[in-house]
């Protein structure tokens, strides 16, 4: 049938081809993976010959310029032959390096190549996500200090509270990115590499390659670890290193898609009041039945990746509780979807959350009428102030506030009309002596406390020192395709 093709007929991850990133789609890719095998097994030949195995510089330069050329197809029938997915790619890569073939995973186990790969992996996947997060700070940083004085209603048990500011409310969202910034930053720094400790972590093998060298044998472990990017590797291992490390690693970006889910679910009830709106494109459809409608659809694809990511971090806690002894390969299956999935929808949910806050609409009217609505009752404080001031009774005014108060409250919710409290007093002769300060007693701008200077003291000190490693990056711009 003209335009299908043989991708069509199959599953495919709607994190791969609706949404990810290439960088982050290629990161977890068999390519990758693969490659990344071909490059441990160099590393581990070099790291022997410079040790004193009997390795060649043949050997060494076969190996590196083999690296690319995988047969994808020889090795999937190996490891249908073979039921064994690293030695199916061993044998493919002896096929086209039959001179180094004899050499290739010497003294290794699959984990060698398994669990390093994942390592540089995961280590990447955080060098992917952690230049987004900046971004995605930078642009919420620019709205709050842009709106860091118009003043908006606060809400509390989503009840209208006292004001905020619109650049205040930004900065706490801001606050929990900033957090998650720090806590990606450790995460990814805690990460060292699984190294060369062979079968069950004693290394034992290659202590045997070295005839009982013990310190050949540190130093060859060194020598791989240095090579493949990391400052340290683990000192004990099992087979694998550590699944606490998945723990720790799946919790931070599910704290990440938690962070997330907040902002756009705040984003979404602010579209509701029509406050806030994100970016909506020309040719944008809301609703297949009702044209009218502008649906934050990007804040709700953000939530409902969100929510797939914090449930992710559940895989590796069960696993990590249920590896045996040394290891248990019920891990394996488990960590092919848990580890990959979680970058990949952080990633996703970031890119969609920069190109939100690259163009999230404020209407201040629309704001400036709902704080109308409900200002004149969270003014009473200051006018029994105000009528105190000028000689009146705190309690007789109390009392007077109070009737005209509930008066209005009636007029709102029985008669849906607008708030007529401040009529009510300027009718009263009772408040005449103040009726020339309302209007300055009324200013939104005289109820949002100290948010101003706070947005400014917070941007300048907690914020802006942590996008300095990142301020190279700062230009990309994200263009969504869906």
């Amino acid at each position: 049938m003209e335009g299908s093709g043989e991708e069509f007929m199959k599953y495919r991850s709607p994190l791969v081809s609706r949404y990810a990133s290439k960088e982050m789609a290629y990161n977890f890719s068999d390519r990758n993976k693969f490659t990344t095998w071909r490059r441990l097994w160099l590393y581990l030949a070099k790291a022997e010959k410079e040790l004193g195995l009997p390795i060649t510089d043949a050997q060494v330069s076969e190996m590196e310029s083999h690296l690319e050329d995988i047969d994808f197809v020889m090795a999937a029938e190996e490891e249908r032959k073979l039921r064994h997915d690293v030695m199916a790619h061993v044998h493919t890569f002896a096929h086209c390096c039959p001179t180094a073939a004899p050499i290739i995973h010497l003294g290794a186990t699959s984990c060698y190549v398994g669990d390093n790969t994942d390592l540089i992996m995961l280590r990447d996947g955080f060098d992917i996500l952690l230049p987004k997060l900046a971004r995605v700070i930078d642009r919420l940083a620019n709205f709050a200090e842009k709106y860091a004085d118009l003043p908006t209603l606060g809400f509390t048990h989503y009840q209208p509270a006292q004001l905020t500011t619109v650049g205040k409310r930004a900065c706490l969202w801001l606050q929990d990115l900033v957090m998650d910034t720090r806590n990606l930053q450790r995460a990814r720094e805690d990460l060292r590499f699984r190294g060369v400790k062979g079968t069950t972590g004693t290394q034992a093998s290659f202590l045997q390659l070295f005839q009982g060298d013990h310190e050949k044998v540190e130093e060859l472990d060194w020598k791989v670890t240095e090579m493949a990017g990391f400052k340290k590797s683990y000192l004990v291992t099992g087979q694998t290193y550590s699944r606490k490390v998945d723990i720790d690693t799946l919790c931070v970006l599910a704290s990440l898609g938690a962070t997330v889910h907040k902002i756009c679910t705040d984003i979404r009830l602010l579209a509701n009041l029509k406050e806030i709106e994100e970016p909506f494109e020309k040719e944008q459809i809301g609703s297949s039945a009702m044209p009218y409608k502008r649906n934050p659809m990007r804040a709700e694809r953000c939530c409902s990746l969100a929510r797939h990511l914090m449930a992710l971090v559940s895989d590796p806690l069960q696993t990590a509780s249920v590896q045996w002894l040394e290891r248990t390969l019920d891990d394996s299956a488990n960590r092919r979807i848990s580890l990959p999935e979680s970058f990949l929808t952080a990633d996703i949910i970031l890119s969609t959350l920069q190109n939100i806050t690259e163009g999230l609409v404020v209407y201040p009217k629309v704001i400036e009428r709902h704080i109308r609505h409900e200002l004149p009752f969270m003014a009473t404080e200051n006018i029994i102030m105000a009528v105190v001031k000028a000689g009146g009774n705190r309690q007789d005014c109390h009392e007077k506030i109070r009737v005209l108060s509930q008066q209005a409250a009636a007029v709102v919710k029985q008669e849906g009309r607008d708030n007529d409290l401040l009529a009510r007093v300027q009718a009263d002769p009772y408040f005449t002596p103040i009726l020339g300060q309302l209007d300055a007693l009324l200013d939104p701008k005289t109820f949002v406390g100290r948010a101003p200077q706070q947005v400014t003291r917070f941007l300048s000190e907690e914020v802006r020192p942590v996008l300095e490693p990142y301020k190279s990056n700062m230009d990309v711009k994200i263009e969504l395709e869906l």
